[in-house]
């Protein structure tokens, strides 16, 4: 198989075990609750906004014939069009999903869990990829990482 991130937890599984037992703890696993349409509003504008950015990366990663997933080797270090702004737009925009459903459901628990999952991200998933890249993409990935941060 060779060398690979060694992240064997599939992120967006991740995100939505966090997501589903924060809704649990607060009873909101059924349906969304009625509330006011702004909230709606807000909720959908958060949703949007993060599956843009993964739907953009995904196209690029596709357009390098590169594979998205964490877990497999990259035949190319992707660094153009969202790339450029952030080093993680996937990770990001399911942040922003979850942060999305998590209001939709007026889940506060489900809401407080985020920043422990953007702590799990951050150590256990983006740190493995970016060592990887790193052996697998040396000088080319180190430049490119001191141009671009790796949230925002």
């Amino acid at each position: 198989m060779g060398d690979n991130p060694r992240v064997y937890v599939p992120p967006p599984l991740l995100a939505l075990a966090v997501l589903a037992a924060g809704l649990a703890i607060d009873g909101r696993l059924a349906a969304p609750p009625d509330g006011p349409i702004l909230l709606k509003v807000g909720a959908g504008a958060l949703i949007v906004s993060g599956i843009l950015p993964i739907a953009i990366a995904l196209g690029l990663f596709r357009r390098r014939k590169t594979r998205p997933e964490p877990w497999a080797p990259s035949s190319a270090l992707v660094v153009e069009g969202i790339y450029r702004f952030t080093r993680n737009p996937m990770y990001l925009g399911m942040m922003l999903v979850y942060a999305g459903l998590a209001l939709l459901f007026q889940s506060l628990t489900a809401f407080l869990l985020l920043a422990p999952l953007a702590v799990i991200f951050d150590r256990l998933v983006i740190a493995r990829e970016e060592a990887y890249l790193a052996r697998r993409f040396g000088a080319a990935y180190a430049s490119y990482r001191a141009q671009v941060r790796r949230w925002l």
